[in-house]
């Protein structure tokens, strides 16, 4: 049985730049509220939950300060 983690491996971002969709390393494609359910389920390595100033919550990489695996580096899809 595997029992490791998804990761996001790439993302579709709208006109604004802003993150729309993940890929997963399983080849799975999740909008973003599927995402931000599995993140707070604990089902994607390597990515956290924050509540933003405006009360909603967000998806976000763990700071582990290596930018190069920022969300917003992610290759598109």
């Amino acid at each position: 049985m595997n029992n490791e983690r998804e990761r996001f491996i790439a993302a579709q971002r709208n006109g604004d730049g802003d993150l729309m969709k993940f890929q997963t390393s399983s080849g799975r494609v999740l909008d973003y509220q599927q995402a931000l359910q599995e993140v707070q389920a604990g089902s994607i390595a390597g990515v956290n939950v924050f509540k933003g100033r405006d009360g909603e919550m967000y998806i976000r990489g763990d700071a582990d300060g290596d930018p190069s695996n920022n969300l917003d580096q992610l290759p598109q899809f």
